[in-house]
């Protein structure tokens, strides 16, 4: 199983310097992949072009573009650039996003998400592939009238989506070639999540999905401490309702209570279970709520697992 992470650099003088100095961190360590967030700041396709291009051999993803606010043409645009500047290392990450986030920032109605991934799939699958587009549906339209290919990136782009509810899940199987669930425990993988998209991408006559669990986790002696930090910084999550219904399929009540926080064997046992559950790859965030050493410790043990496979 593929063991990443989600890399967070915060340097006030340059964040792109200080997350290519995370990545090739990451790298050493041993883990597999590194992950970028797309809010309003860094453009994480753009990210991920320097950090692989930086960082030889580290797989690099973004997780996860809002599909509000964006066109397939652009992000597509983006993605196929990444793809040739890491030379087939790259993963596109699509959300729903949310109805906060939205509104609040692009000032467009949050309505019938699902339809608008659906187009959105539909529209980016053909580019990707392909290099043009013809496509026509009732919330988007995606035409190429000169050719859109980047050289370089023939192979196309896997895409996944940050999906956890029942229709999300089926349009991912069905469009898609993964998922990329976030605060969705081994539980609620394994007796919800799991299942439906594999059903769905087994009726579409689809491979497998992809199961790429987004972990927020932490190895640390300073388990109450750091519990209650996560506590703090993972409430907004509470507020949206996707969210707050796969922690309670999880087995939980706040967002923290599905961080895996704890000593090395506690932590390790607990991605046995997210593999266990049908996660085929892990990746870990959230991983510097301790501090630098701790976030180093995090990592070791990440990479030992995934040398032992």
């Amino acid at each position: 199983m593929s063991i990443g992470v989600a890399l967070n650099a915060t340097d006030p003088d340059n964040q792109i310097d200080a997350t290519v100095h995370l990545a090739r961190e990451a790298a050493e360590a041993g883990l597999r992949s590194a992950w970028f967030g797309q809010t309003f700041g860094a453009d994480s396709p753009q990210l991920a072009a320097i950090v692989g291009r930086e960082v030889p051999g580290l797989q690099v993803g973004t997780s996860a573009i809002p599909v509000f606010g964006r066109h397939p043409l652009t992000v597509a645009g983006q993605a196929l650039t990444a793809q040739a500047a890491t030379h087939g290392r790259y993963h596109l990450g699509l959300a729903l996003g949310t109805k906060l986030l939205t509104e609040s920032g692009f000032g467009l109605p949050f309505e019938r998400p699902v339809a608008r991934l659906r187009e959105f799939l539909t529209a980016i699958r053909q580019l990707t592939e392909t290099g043009t587009a013809d496509f026509e549906g009732e919330l988007l339209t995606a035409r190429t009238p000169m050719p859109a290919r980047v050289p370089g990136a023939e192979a196309g782009v896997p895409l996944l989506v940050a999906a956890m509810g029942p229709q999300a899940l089926r349009a991912s199987g069905e469009l898609a070639d993964g998922i990329l669930p976030y605060l969705a425990g081994p539980r609620a993988l394994s007796e919800h999540i799991v299942p439906a998209v594999t059903a769905a991408a087994e009726a579409a006559g689809r491979p497998a999905p992809r199961i790429v669990a987004l972990v927020p986790g932490v190895v640390t002696d300073d388990v109450e401490a750091v519990r209650a930090r996560a506590t703090e910084q993972l409430a907004f999550y509470e507020q949206i309702p996707s969210y707050a219904r796969v922690i309670e399929l999880s087995g939980g009540r706040r967002a923290a209570d599905v961080a895996v926080i704890g000593d090395e064997k506690t932590v390790a046992a607990e991605v046995r279970r997210y593999r266990d559950a049908g996660a085929t790859e892990v990746v870990f965030s959230a991983t510097e709520l301790a501090g630098p050493a701790d976030r180093r410790r995090t990592w070791a043990l990440l990479g030992e697992l995934a040398a032992a496979g």
